[in-house]
């Protein structure tokens, strides 16, 4: 057996999931489980950056970790989407909506 075939037998595949309204987290963000929408008053933005409510971590307005929602609502990707842990990546809707 070559080894491709072997390492593709036993390394698991690399999904991304859905978001609600039916694009897709990217798998970096999320390793298929992370990440959910989260309602608007869970982020708040403040002059440091955004606030995550619930940890009251700062995710700075520069930081790579932030990404434009699509869907024009707040999704909020961390560690084991547990609601206790650090910021993986964070989805802002775009000042236009």
């Amino acid at each position: 057996m070559s080894a491709l075939v072997l390492i593709s037998l036993i390394t698991p595949p690399a999904f991304s999931h859905d978001a609600p309204k039916g694009w897709s987290y990217p798998f970096a963000c999320c390793s298929g489980y992370d990440c959910r929408e989260v309602p608007k008053k869970a982020i708040s933005e403040r002059p440091q950056g955004y606030v995550i409510e619930g940890t009251g971590e700062v995710v700075t307005y520069q930081d790579a970790r932030i990404h434009a929602s699509p869907d024009g609502q707040y999704h909020w990707c961390s560690i084991a989407g547990a609601d206790d842990s650090r910021t993986i990546c964070l989805f802002v809707p775009p000042k236009s909506y």
